[in-house]
């Protein structure tokens, strides 16, 4: 005869809001139910091996959709429910039997999911009525457990031979609120989705049974829902590499192979194992905000979350792939994190990891590593110059740059080991292009003395060096900012006479220049080329062109200070003229100084002035 139970009040309480908050998606109940019978299957096992009163079996779980009755069953031959255990487990409300079993038994390596008692209630989400027909090897009968969710239960005796417990969901009417169809649960292919996307890896087969159309006849044909072991749990010498890739390609919705697999398994305090990917190619939403970056997260191979930002650093965001952990505190739903110090201490051994593949890329593969670089560097160097330089000192080592002297990518290691060992700087210039920057007249000190020079292209390059500052204690230094280091003593005091000989002259060609520069020097660093535009010690003229792209920065202006090479036919044309006619030198001077903005990339301020000039240049021209 049925008895039936009360709900205490504060279990009326957490049901309904076990099925209206706790729970984001509905389709989670089927995660709960297959954890609480993998759970179940684990106890009879772990049981069975010290009580020979307890039979073995083969051990399944079963799912059978019926949508003519509106009902799902899932079913497990685990261990079962006694009529106390009924009532503890099922009319308690967060009375946890895996907790209770876990503390009896004491028993860390035991891998038990469920540790809420919480789970079961989420059937409640998607149906009228949970019926639970169970029987236990310490139990002579079975027993029918059945409640509608609301204030009681009920619980009667059934006959039943075989041990383990058979939950049967009366689905719920279309939630008309919310627009979703409870029908769709009894779908093959809506259950099977399910269970790729939450149970794929639980160790027990998920069975059901498939209709299968062979010409006219249809038949009925068992089959496994679940891989069972995932590949990150397999021995690394036992996956081939074609498994590997064929994994990522289907988890990850890739169509090329990863360009690096990194399988780590960590035991001891800390333990989790993680399987992760470094694709070919950026996806195509990877530098818009609306890329999300993040590994997967499972709990004893149960599908927990899809992408986990605090398990990856942002500058590491390229990387894909999943952790498996059994020591991580999730919340009440399993949906979410708690505040956790273990997912701390794995992100920081995934990101060391990360590093170290990298590292190690570079030096024994350097082909593979280029083909790396040139997909994810901006996000490497993004990551330098980020928090104001935190991370530069993790991150400087991976970056490479060409050079004047070679294509070929150099790591700052590799510029100081190869460098002259009187020079005392870095040398970098910055352009669009590579071709630009070996055309710069800047570069023509450079090419004399025959120092390497590192050639910046991107826009971060700026940003990032400032950042960085120097490297091994050896500063970086512009060859388009300030002065040049590179002329000895004897050519700075010639440098020194020739200016005070010629000071009229560039006093007059700053003066026409009024507020354009702040300076008009005679140079050192030039040697073919007529002139050049520098910068001062502070904003640089590459800098000044990034900022002016951005909103609301159109007043910054690098310090600009116009260099003439004193050695160069057109400063002795220049010389001439001031000397026959020193009026003349204004225009000569808007030439100059409008030439020297062409040549740095930086747009012409006045177009109509410099193109009178040009024409009155070339009128006086015809005329002599």
């Amino acid at each position: 005869m049925a008895k039936t139970k009360q709900f205490k009040t504060e279990s009326q309480k957490l049901l309904h809001l076990m099925t209206h908050s706790i729970y984001t998606q509905k389709e989670i109940f089927l995660r709960e139910l297959i954890s609480n019978a993998s759970d179940a299957i684990d106890k009879r096992h772990y049981l069975s091996l010290t009580d020979s009163s307890i039979p073995t079996d083969t051990y399944e779980i079963w799912l059978t959709p019926n949508a003519k009755d509106r009902t799902l069953v899932v079913a497990d031959n685990g261990i079962g429910f006694t009529e106390k255990e009924l009532i503890e487990n099922l009319g308690t409300i967060a009375q946890s039997g895996s907790k209770s079993f876990l503390e009896k038994i004491e028993q860390k390596d035991v891998d038990i999911i469920g540790q809420f008692g919480v789970g079961f209630y989420s059937a409640f989400m998607v149906s009228d009525k949970v019926i639970v027909e169970t029987k236990s090897p310490y139990s002579n009968t079975g027993y029918r457990w059945s409640s509608k969710g609301e204030s009681s239960y009920t619980i009667e005796e059934i006959e039943r031979e075989e041990i383990g417990t058979t939950i049967i969901l009366q689905l719920r009417d279309d939630d008309e609120e919310n627009e979703e169809d409870f029908t769709k649960f009894t779908s093959e292919y809506t259950l099977k989705s399910l269970v790729k996307k939450y149970s794929d890896y639980v160790r027990y087969p998920i069975n059901m049974m498939i209709e299968k159309k062979e010409k006219e006849k249809s038949t009925q044909v068992k089959e496994t829902l679940n891989q069972m072991t995932p590949i990150w749990k397999r021995s690394k010498q036992d996956i081939k590499p074609e498994d590997m890739n064929q994994f990522y390609k289907h988890q990850f919705n890739d169509f090329e192979d990863p360009l690096k697999v990194i399988h780590t398994n960590v035991e001891g305090m800390l333990t989790y194992t993680a399987l992760l990917f470094i694709p070919k190619k950026p996806a195509f939403d990877f530098y818009s905000e609306h890329y999300e970056k993040g590994l997967q997260l499972y709990t004893k191979g149960v599908f927990i979350q899809d992408k986990n930002k605090e398990l990856i650093p942002d500058y590491f965001k390229f990387v894909k792939g999943l952790v498996d952990s059994a020591d991580l505190s999730l919340n009440i739903s399993r949906e979410m994190l708690q505040h956790d110090r273990q997912l701390k201490k794995i992100a920081s051994h995934l990101e060391k990891k990360i590093k170290s593949e990298l590292e190690n890329m570079m030096l024994h593969d350097r082909d593979q590593y280029i083909e790396f670089y040139e997909a994810y560097k901006t996000t490497l160097k993004y990551g330098i110059y980020d928090q104001y330089g935190l991370n530069k000192e993790k991150l400087q080592d991976l970056i490479m740059f060409q050079t004047n002297k070679s294509d070929d990518y150099i790591s700052f290691k590799d510029y100081i080991e190869r460098k002259p060992e009187e020079q005392k700087a870095i040398y970098y210039a910055t352009g669009k292009t590579k071709q630009s920057i070996l055309s710069l007249p800047q570069m023509d000190i450079m090419k004399e003395n025959g120092y390497e020079v590192l050639l910046f292209t991107e826009d971060i390059d700026e940003f990032m060096i400032q950042v960085l500052q120097n490297y091994q204690d050896v500063p970086f230094k512009s060859v388009q900012q300030g002065e040049s280091d590179l002329i000895d003593d004897t050519k700075k005091e010639d440098l020194k006479e020739k200016e005070k000989e010629n000071k009229d002259i560039l006093k007059a060609i700053k003066k026409a220049l009024k507020e354009k520069v702040k300076d008009v020097k005679l140079s050192a660093r030039l040697k073919e080329s007529a002139v050049c535009l520098v910068s001062g010690e502070g904003l640089s003229l590459e800098m000044e062109k990034i900022l002016k792209q951005m909103p609301n920065q159109t007043d910054l202006k690098a310090d600009r200070i116009l260099e003439i090479n004193p050695d160069h036919d057109l400063f002795k044309a220049l010389q001439k003229i001031y000397e026959v006619d020193a009026k003349k030198i204004d225009g000569y001077a808007s030439i100059l100084y409008h030439q020297a903005l062409l040549i740095e990339g930086l747009p012409i301020e006045d177009p109509t002035e410099f193109s009178n000039n040009l024409v009155k240049l070339m009128i006086e021209s015809s005329k002599s």
